[in-house]
């Protein structure tokens, strides 16, 4: 791993670059006001799984987290420029598939982008927050989706995801059990489930 810089519009993001041998990967952290970065144990976690099925993975800190310049904000519109700077960043380094990957707001912000952006040809969401993509037009979404959730995930509750995910052809939803929201258990069966969703 090594550390890069990610340029997003006039500012420059931290950011942390994992090689592979085969495609890549952007997995994008949590919130910047509620522990948001690229060294958040569960975006680790993401990003060393799918190293080891083989993906190069391109991890970065929000605008104004860390050592990335800007101010910290948390709004949508900036969030998605971030992840579509690192995503430009991966597309000059590695060749395709192109993964757009993340946990909690980082996973809805993926999801923004992999709906607009056809560079991405995959997505991995861990913990998206309903309230974040429950409006989004999923039916668009012509590519393959894989979603991982904490059984007693009071943000991301399974019943909600379930009916959000039910009409999309594409679409897995994998449950850890007895986890939440912030997995203070269940990194093994995360790391797990995310091999496997990388080598779908």
């Amino acid at each position: 791993m090594i550390t890069i810089p990610v340029p997003s519009e006039s500012l420059v993001l931290e950011g942390v670059w994992q090689a592979g041998t085969e495609g890549g990967a952007v997995v994008a952290a949590p919130h910047p006001f509620y522990g948001g970065s690229l060294d958040h144990p569960v975006v680790n976690e993401v990003a060393y799984a799918l190293y080891r099925e083989g993906y190069a993975s391109v991890r970065f800190n929000w605008r104004g987290v860390g050592a990335s310049q800007g101010v910290p904000s948390g709004e949508p519109g900036d969030a998605e420029r971030d992840f579509r700077a690192a995503l430009e960043h991966l597309e000059q380094t590695v060749s395709p598939p192109l993964l757009a990957a993340g946990y909690s707001f980082g996973a809805a912000t993926a999801l923004r982008v992999g709906l607009t952006d056809a560079r991405v040809r995959k997505l991995l969401l861990v913990s998206p927050p309903v309230e974040m993509i429950r409006d989004l037009p999923l039916e668009d979404l012509k590519r393959p989706l894989h979603v991982i959730v904490g059984q007693h995930d009071a943000f991301a509750p399974l019943e909600e995801l379930t009916r959000l995910l039910a009409p999309l052809d594409e679409a897995w939803l994998e449950v850890i059990p007895n986890t939440d929201h912030f997995f203070t258990t269940g990194l093994a069966n995360l790391s797990q489930l995310v091999r496997a969703a990388g080598a779908r």
